[in-house]
């Protein structure tokens, strides 16, 4: 139990782009600190304090790898941001064409005794094997519902999120369940009994279906977004091509296909960056814009400046939403989520009642029709 437990964070730590508790090294970058597949302790930033020299971090790289998480140590604190270098690297990030990381594209620290980086030999390799797999069976998902095709498709941090989403989902559906559904003795009867479904088991796939919608319809869309900002003595009309020292404004729009009205949370994902307004509200089918002032540092040079966007389903007041997202984002996501069980629950025993449904022969849906045709004339006496 407790190696399925370090797995599971491993995975999900990998997923979300934010290592929970655990994280790993894919490479010998890190050699002879990190093996190949070790796994280490990673302190969430928020707790690690501020980072210096010989620190190792886990950070979302821009270049390195293609981009993701990277453990690299680091080297050098600039004005600009942070150089970093795998142990095993002959070269920095740096000099191979990554911007300076900042303290926003910082998620984590490996836990360090007297500058020996705590590590676990050969945890993360398991997880090199299922991530794929997990990547897979959520991107399947999301295809089938159409989602797959966004500005940037499902990526790592929204299959993740996905997931974090499903799992806060099918906890509340067990707590639904045993609290509101039939007893046990009840349940056992009615299910043997030929020509009979459990009711509580048609309302548990229909949940299945519709959380997987709603949270897919959150966080597919959701994600950071990159600005390169060149600061210049040769400013033009081009936002990202800034004098030093100064700031200018461009437009992004946010666009929501779908049906239900959203709350659009957006806030800056490191230094040099404004939004206005932070938080609003986008209708069915429509679109809404920010302005993201973006801040040339005073030295001419090519500077990352980053956004990050968080989606909600409208079915809740959006301070309250927005006060749930300033606690955590997926506080926000789990209370959507318990929204949409809660109204599918009531409406199906509505329709249903508490009763299994009856059938007489296969394709037959008489017993079901008539049902709701009872309730129907009864919510027009």
């Amino acid at each position: 139990m407790a190696f399925a437990i370090l797995v599971a964070a491993l995975v999900l730590g990998q997923v979300l782009g934010q290592p929970m508790l655990l994280g790993y090294v894919a490479s010998g970058s890190m050699e002879p600190a990190m093996e190949t597949g070790d796994g280490f302790v990673a302190v969430p930033d928020a707790l690690a304090g501020d980072v210096s020299e010989g620190d190792v971090i886990v950070y979302e790289a821009r270049e390195v790898n293609g981009g993701g998480l990277t453990t690299h140590r680091v080297v050098e604190e600039t004005d600009d941001g942070y150089v970093t270098r795998g142990d095993a690297n002959p070269f920095t990030d740096q000099d191979g064409g990554e911007p300076p990381v900042t303290d926003g594209q910082i998620v984590a620290k490996a836990l360090q005794i007297e500058g020996t980086v705590v590590t676990i030999p050969h945890l993360g390799t398991v997880v090199m094997g299922i991530q794929s797999l997990v990547l897979g069976v959520v991107g399947a998902i999301a295809g089938a519902l159409g989602l797959g095709s966004g500005p940037g498709g499902l990526d790592a941090d929204g299959a993740g999120a996905m997931l974090v989403g499903l799992g806060v989902a099918l906890f509340g559906f067990g707590v639904v369940f045993d609290r509101a559904g039939p007893p046990r003795r009840e349940t056992t009867r009615t299910t043997t009994r030929r020509n009979v479904i459990a009711l509580w088991s048609v309302i548990a796939l229909v949940l299945l279906v519709l959380v997987t919608a709603a949270t897919a319809t959150m966080v597919v869309p959701s994600g950071t977004t990159g600005y390169d900002v060149i600061s210049t003595d040769e400013p033009s009309d081009d936002p990202q091509r800034i004098s030093p020292g100064e700031t200018s404004d461009l437009i992004r729009t946010i666009d929501n296909a779908g049906y239900v009205p959203i709350v659009a949370q957006t806030e800056p994902a490191s230094d040099g960056v404004a939004i206005d307004p932070a938080r609003q509200v986008v209708g069915a089918r429509d679109e809404g814009e920010v302005t993201v002032t973006l801040s040339a540092p005073d030295r001419t040079g090519t500077y990352v400046r980053t956004v990050r966007e968080y989606r909600y389903l409208l079915v809740l007041p959006p301070t309250l939403l927005g006060w749930l997202h300033g606690i955590h984002p997926y506080l926000a996501v789990a209370a959507v989520d318990a929204v949409v069980v809660g109204a599918a629950v009531v409406l199906l025993l509505a329709l249903f009642g508490r009763d299994d449904i009856k059938f007489r022969t296969p394709g037959s849906h008489v017993p079901v029709r008539r049902r709701v045709r009872r309730k129907l004339r009864k919510w027009r006496r």
